[in-house]
């Protein structure tokens, strides 16, 4: 079983930074990309960021130069750190493992989400 549970959402103003964090758990082998998605009330689900297992990073454009993604493939985390927080950045944040190779077979995982409220 493949969990991944992320942390560091909260409530910040305009302006302000965040770091999230997802942890990966379970029998896994490896894993290739990891990202963070994220969902707003009422609209679809979008990429926030992702990076590959050799550190390759890929943005929105609505993010690019204020958020960054990086990974610790030895501690299966992946981290995004928000700064320069805008009030439409805020949404639930999901992280996803693309193609977890495990005992079983190879499967994409989602977290339960955090919410990251950014204030005016």
């Amino acid at each position: 079983q493949v969990q991944l549970v992320e942390s560091g959402g909260g409530l910040v103003q305009a302006g302000g930074s965040l770091r999230l964090s997802c942890a990966a758990s379970g029998s896994i082998f490896s894993i290739n990309a990891m990202g963070w998605y994220r969902q707003a009330p009422g609209k679809q689900r979008d990429l926030v960021a992702t990076i590959t297992t050799g550190g390759s990073a890929n943005y929105a454009d609505s993010v690019k130069g204020r958020f960054t993604i990086s990974r610790d493939n030895a501690k299966k985390r992946v981290y995004l750190q928000m700064n320069s927080l805008k009030v439409e950045d805020t949404a639930v944040y999901y992280c996803h493992a693309d193609r977890v190779v495990v005992p079983t077979g190879i499967g994409d995982y989602w977290g339960q989400g955090t919410q990251v409220t950014v204030s005016s």
